[in-house]
């Protein structure tokens, strides 16, 4: 008897028929790199625009916020597109071309000198990770059986924690290992996204000789676009369903500000304050990003238990206290390298794992099952609103008012989404929509 022929099981995790080890072992992988990729890119963007455009300070923060614009708004136009490509031709496929896309536009990072092709690496980088992220959360549903969802989920937490950590650990000192050795801006630019470049490749590799092959039937009948958006947006006249809306918002919008924000900040600090070059600072604030996805990963199982501990809004008002906390308390911060920032960091981090644990499981237990993929749709589109926002608002804060700024506006406003928790924990228990979960 094969090994799929029985239940299979990896690390506890109980499989769909036909799925290996291998499988699992490339899945987790792919989770891993898709991190890494999606912070490392924005993360070491200072040093491009400081070093290598060198555009004047007083434009990075809005030149930082509209690349992380129009690649969000790639990333929502393209999801679907991925998603159907998938049934047709196979999600490795798109797997494979994903990272490919990544790669290329990774690799357009190094060689571009100008604003206009840097929106154009933007593009195609943004065009690769909707799909991967599109096809982490297929291939979920494909390999893995219901019941062995969460923990599944707890897993894929940990190498999203384990990517990040890499990227801030490791591929920040990339341009200042290069420039140590004798290179110029230019040339420690080349070189590290040329690397990373071939690292993507190869990963890319893997995943094609790695994911399960062929095109897994699928027979659920999706209701149109359209239709899906005028029923989520309609289940948001329930204060609970439109409490986690506004939470997802805030969860996505909180990556985007700490991804886009810190490192730029830590960027010109460290070159106008310190004296060090664009490399050095990226360098240095990346190991302090480490202290923040490392408070991410410890607390994330704790936010999970209180999650079931908890009333659902209860734990969620939790996570949104300490963003409050963490990100309004870098008003009062100086240096982006110092002790008060670092105890920003942690809270934070902490704030961040937390808000996306508690909203997503505050949508699952409230969504009910005949509009649940209408509902997680529109909970998808507020955090992608939220990144836009983040963004936009936050470059220009960022240019105009204070480093700190893009912070301090998500602070406030988790502060108030927290405080309509509150309102929402002061009203007895609604019933839950129709078999929707605990």
């Amino acid at each position: 008897m094969s090994v799929t022929s029985a239940q299979a099981r990896f690390l506890g995790i109980a499989l769909n028929p036909g799925v290996t080890t291998g499988h699992m072992l490339t899945f987790y992988l792919s989770c891993y790199a898709a991190i890494m990729l999606a912070t490392f890119v924005p993360q070491t963007q200072p040093f491009l625009l400081n070093e290598v455009l060198q555009l004047e300070t007083s434009r990075q923060g809005v030149v930082s916020g509209n690349l992380n614009f129009w690649g969000e708004i790639v990333i929502i136009l393209t999801v679907g597109i991925w998603g159907s490509l998938s049934d047709r031709i196979g999600r490795r496929w798109v797997t494979v071309l994903g990272f490919v896309l990544i790669a290329a536009g990774i690799f357009m990072y190094g060689v571009t000198r100008d604003l206009n092709g840097l929106l154009l690496a933007r593009a195609i980088y943004s065009a690769g990770i909707a799909a991967i992220s599109t096809m982490l959360i297929t291939l979920m549903a494909d390999y893995v059986t219901d019941s062995s969802r969460g923990k599944a989920t707890g897993w894929l937490g940990v190498m999203n924690g384990l990517g990040a950590m890499t990227a801030a650990l490791f591929l920040l000192r990339l341009p200042a290992l290069y420039q140590g050795q004798g290179m110029d801006a230019e040339a420690a630019a080349w070189a590290t996204y040329t690397t990373m470049a071939v690292v993507v490749i190869a990963i890319a590799a893997a995943m094609f000789f790695g994911l399960k092959r062929g095109v897994d039937e699928r027979h659920e009948d999706s209701p149109p676009l359209l239709q899906q958006l005028r029923e989520g947006m309609g289940e948001a006249r329930r204060p609970v369903i439109a409490l986690a809306y506004a939470a997802s918002f805030v969860a996505r919008g909180n990556l985007a500000v700490v991804g886009t924000f810190y490192t730029l900040w830590a960027s010109i600090y460290g070159t106008t304050v310190l004296g060090m070059t664009s490399a050095e600072a990226v360098s240095k604030g990346g190991g302090l990003l480490a202290i923040s996805y490392s408070a991410s990963l410890l607390s994330a199982p704790v936010f999970g238990m209180l999650s079931d501990r908890l009333r659902r809004v209860s734990a969620l008002a939790l996570t949104l206290a300490i963003g409050a906390v963490g990100y309004s308390a870098t008003y009062f911060v100086d240096s982006p390298f110092g002790l008060p920032a670092i105890i920003c960091l942690v809270l934070i981090g902490m704030a961040e794992v937390g808000c996306i644990i508690t909203s997503g499981v505050l949508i699952a237990e409230q969504a009910p099952n005949r509009l649940r993929g209408s509902v997680v749709g529109i909970f998808t589109l507020s955090g992608a609103v939220g990144i836009l926002i983040a963004s936009v608002v936050g470059g220009y804060l960022f240019d105009h008012w204070l480093y700190a700024g893009p912070f301090v506006f998500f602070g406030l406003i988790a502060a108030l989404v927290c405080a309509w928790s509150l309102l929402l924990r002061l009203q007895p228990d609604a019933p839950l929509p129709e078999a929707s979960g605990p």
